[in-house]
């Protein structure tokens, strides 16, 4: 653990031209005594960390030091591919890990370069979850993230409605969606690869136990799919719906996108008013009822009859408030 520590701080010093004992406490998360004793230690061993004192003093290498200690290890190499995305690296427990390949990298660096990490986190961030939620990261996505690393098979309870099933789970990759994480896996006694949602595991229990990792298998490609299947299976009813201009641009905004842009481009030619008609695959009558609703006098629900008087009787009770 001492050995890291040390070796972090002096890639840390390699990178910045001085730093103060508070800044060194704080990268290393440790206390000052502690940058004391460290720097001490690396002095006696022979690297040349050199302490300025007084208000403006720090410390510093000196005479053109540089460590060869620079070559990453494999799951440094890794988590750097990841290092665009650190609320996911946090989460999936390999923070360190990419913090330390970020200080090799930048100390490997010619020195007018070894500011590029941070212009690049003052232009571009990425925010993964949606508006106005609060995603809680599962409890055990780090253990999931493991045995995706190691390719290592999982026990795992999974919650299917009331009921709890246990599979054996060949993990092959971690999608984070709009906040929510799913793992990607193959079950060994069928060959199938099917989705999780990470927060419905009641139990993951990496084993000992490596599989051979099927090397066409495409994540990115894989995951399209299975969310495109999951958008089609979804929209089980349909609705009739006249739209306003207006009505008609929101649509891709308040139903499935891909639904709305279907639903559009079927439509015949507007009315004497500019309204069209489309017939919308949707989830549910429940579901349309609430995202046509936020089209306000945009949207006139012709079919089903039910869903049509649903919005009959909104009318009347709006009428009734803003009368």
């Amino acid at each position: 653990m001492r050995a890291a520590r040390l070796i972090k701080m002096v890639l840390l010093l390699q990178s910045r031209p001085s730093m103060t004992a508070a800044e060194l406490a704080r990268e290393l998360e440790v206390s000052e005594r502690t940058v004391t004793r460290d720097a001490q230690a690396l002095s006696e061993a022979g690297v040349p960390v050199y302490a300025d004192r007084g208000r403006a003093g720090g410390y510093r290498l000196i005479g053109g030091y540089r460590t060869r200690l620079t070559g990453l290890a494999r799951s440094e190499a890794e988590a750097l591919f990841l290092s665009g995305v650190p609320g996911a690296l946090r989460e999936m427990g390999l923070d360190d890990v990419a913090s330390a390949a970020r200080l090799k990298v930048s100390a490997a660096l010619l020195p007018s370069l070894r500011d590029a990490s941070r212009t690049a986190g003052q232009r571009f961030h990425l925010d993964a979850p949606a508006w106005f939620s609060e995603p809680e990261t599962p409890e055990l996505l780090p253990a999931v993230a493991d045995a995706v690393w190691d390719d290592r098979r999982i026990a795992a309870r999974y919650r299917r409605g009331e009921d709890e099933v246990e599979r054996a789970l060949e993990p092959y990759g971690l999608v984070l969606k709009a906040g929510v994480w799913y793992l990607c896996a193959r079950e060994p006694a069928s060959g199938s690869f099917r989705v999780y949602r990470i927060d419905r595991f009641t139990a993951a229990e990496p084993g000992e136990e490596r599989f051979v990792r099927d090397e066409g298998f495409d994540l990115p490609g894989f995951w399209a799919e299975r969310a495109a299947q999951f958008a089609r299976s979804i929209l089980r009813a349909e609705v009739v719906v006249r739209l306003s201009a207006a009505g008609a641009r929101r649509l891709p905004y308040v139903v499935d996108a891909e639904a709305a842009r279907r639903a559009l481009g079927a439509a015949g030619e507007p009315d004497g008013q500019g309204w069209v008609t489309v017939a919308l695959a949707v989830e549910s009558e429940e579901v349309a009822h609430a995202q046509l609703l936020t089209l306000g006098p945009e949207a006139e629900v012709l079919a089903p009859a039910s869903l049509r008087e649903r919005f009959s009787a909104d009318a009347v009770r709006l009428a009734a408030l803003y009368r």
